[in-house]
């Protein structure tokens, strides 16, 4: 009986292990694979929602025990030094926590997840997911000048990458997998699911293709969908209705893109600056003089604090005069440059859509002054969101696609347009700078490889591409077993060392040439055994990837191991022992030429 359970257990295991292996090599070939990624987008979009919910709440629940009112942004409730401590306090709690941790579990937020992309095939701890769960808790509830997308984007690209690692999805399908756990992220904060969508291609993936495009699409609506059933179809803002005046506000809608891109600009650099100068400063005196200078300038102005919805809101209705927007401009942009050069590990997002808010609205009321008719203070805070978020992530069609959802007006795509492009212009070209992102990666040493070539490579796994006539041997065979090999018409035999590492790669026609010059020079040809490693043949050296890699990590693989092929060998349990295939230099070039 227990021979029958446990032969029954290793049936339904290598089933298991094989049906997989199947899917595997399916999702490698992108258009083979797309109805698997597409229910998979769908799956993700749905965790990805419950756990952007649960961050949710979790921060309500605690503000209603925690801050006046039980209102997330009540900290104008506090008296001055109050909010001082509760920014140096939160700040001390949440360098405390990092302060224990190591440092590669430290790493959290968008950055992490460009990195984790770029260098570790978008495979994301889970630690460092929790981390962020609760230190961007507590930076946001003490009051810092950060936002909830970051920590929402970080959370949503590591349920995707987990469940790619569950299901055992290839490499080039675990990226699409965070993709998609990026627009639900971006969906379910915003209540915007179309630019949660193209944030995730613009920014993230930065890869625009039908392939990627589906999942992405179908995670971003059944977030929303969830998102909207738990906790109503409410935007972050309320936009009044604008009055739009196409024609005479373009050129003013122009200036005003260029003035904000060059607020970007020093906005980024600001942050850059903070970065460098406390670089070898504890973790905790950095988060402390964070909170410190946040609570110096909440002392005159506490809408500083926080995500600063409220804020925005009131500046998009007109009831902020311009002398008061103006200093929120300026407070806002040296809080939030300071909490995130100096590592409160929370989003930039939330903070650059209130400083382009107060950028506009201070901007529409000075030209009012001048010439009441020629700008509406909502209309020009909305396109100052959009015009702040473009320059500062350099995602203008995400910001455009956001403004658009934003306001549900589509007489605003002209002047959005027209905002979105002058500020990316003015602080990419004029001031030479690119994504903070991209800054923030460079500042911690990381290079961030996006070129075309890498492109196509990623997108493709070894699997669909992979040369599978092949056979396995030992290094010494008799004649007669060699001739049988041969009548398979395999292209390659594999020659396996005792540790599966380095191998050799013979091909079968030298081998057949060898047995046909014997069987010329000898009459007993079937006497000696061969020893494949020295016969006269063209014998390649290989080392191994496993099934799921990407064709760029086959090609830095050869680069790494200085051979020309690999074999390629499975990825999970009792699978590393068997070689699916090969792959060649020359496979790799022909997938990236088509």
């Amino acid at each position: 009986m227990k021979l029958f359970e446990s032969k029954f257990i290793r049936f339904l295991r290598n089933g298991y292990g094989r049906f997989f292996e199947a899917q595997q090599v399916r999702m490698s070939n992108n258009f083979e694979g797309l109805p698997l990624l597409a229910s998979l987008g769908l799956i993700c979009g749905l965790v990805a929602g419950g756990v952007i919910i649960l961050f949710r709440l979790s921060m309500e629940t605690a503000a209603e025990h925690w801050l006046p009112n039980g209102d997330i942004e009540g900290f104008e409730a506090l008296s001055g030094i109050e909010r001082l401590l509760l920014c140096v306090l939160g700040g001390l709690a949440v360098g405390l926590i990092l302060h224990l941790l190591k440092p590669k579990s430290r790493s959290v937020g968008v950055v992490h997840v460009l990195e984790r992309l770029d260098y570790h095939q978008g495979y994301l701890p889970l630690k460092n997911a929790v981390v962020q769960f609760f230190t961007a808790g507590i930076s946001l509830l003490s009051g810092h000048s950060v936002g909830r997308e970051g920590p929402s984007v970080h959370l949503g690209a590591t349920s995707g990458s987990a469940l790619g690692r569950i299901l055992r999805v290839p490499n080039n399908g675990v990226r699409i997998l965070v993709g998609c756990g990026v627009a639900a992220a971006i969906a379910a904060a915003f209540n915007t699911p179309l630019a949660g969508v193209i944030f995730a291609m613009e920014v993230v993936i930065m890869d625009y293709t039908v392939i990627g495009f589906t999942p992405v699409i179908l995670s971003a609506v059944s977030a929303t969908t969830l998102t909207r059933v738990v906790l109503g179809d409410d935007s972050a803002f309320t936009v009044p209705i604008l009055d739009i005046n196409t024609v005479y506000d373009i050129p003013i809608v122009a200036i005003m893109g260029a003035l904000i891109g060059c607020l970007a600009a020093g906005f980024i650099q600001l942050t850059l600056l903070t970065s460098t100068m406390f670089t070898n400063q504890a973790i905790w005196v950095r988060t402390v003089l964070a909170g410190a200078i946040t609570g110096l300038i909440a002392f005159a102005l506490p809408q500083v604090m926080g995500t600063g919805y409220d804020t925005v809101d009131n500046i998009l209705i007109m009831q902020i005069g311009l002398g008061t927007v103006l200093l929120l401009t300026l407070a806002k942009t040296i809080a939030t440059a300071t909490a995130i050069g100096l590592g409160i590990p929370a989003g930039l997002i939330g903070p650059t859509l209130f400083i382009g808010a107060a950028a506009g609205g201070s901007f529409a009321a000075a030209v009012s002054s001048v010439a009441p008719d020629m700008a509406s203070t909502a209309l020009y805070a909305a396109l100052g969101m959009a015009a702040m978020m473009a320059a500062t992530l350099q995602a203008p069609l995400a910001a455009l696609i956001y403004l658009l959802e934003l306001t549900a007006n589509q007489a605003i795509i002209l002047p959005g347009m027209t905002a979105v492009i002058s500020a990316s212009l003015v602080t990419r070209v004029v001031f030479g700078k690119s994504s903070m992102y991209q800054h923030l990666m460079l500042a911690r040493g990381l290079d961030h490889r996006n070129s075309p070539l890498s492109k196509a490579l990623r997108r493709i796994g070894v699997a669909s591409v992979m040369e599978r006539n092949i056979i396995q041997q030992p290094r010494y065979i008799s004649r007669q077993d060699a001739r049988e090999i041969l009548k398979q018409e395999p292209r390659w035999i594999l020659l396996r060392d005792d540790d599966h590492r380095r191998n050799s790669l013979l091909p079968a026609t030298d081998l057949a040439r060898h047995l046909n010059e014997l069987d010329q020079a000898e009459k007993n040809v079937d006497s000696q055994d061969l020893d494949l490693l020295r016969i006269p043949a063209k014998r390649l050296d290989t080392a191994a990837t496993t099934i799921v890699a990407t064709l760029q990590e086959a090609y830095e693989k050869m680069q790494s191991e200085e051979c020309t092929v690999l074999f390629i060998r499975g990825a999970h349990g009792e699978s590393k022992q068997r070689i699916y295939g090969v792959i060649t230099r020359e496979h790799i070039e022909s997938s990236y030429r088509v």
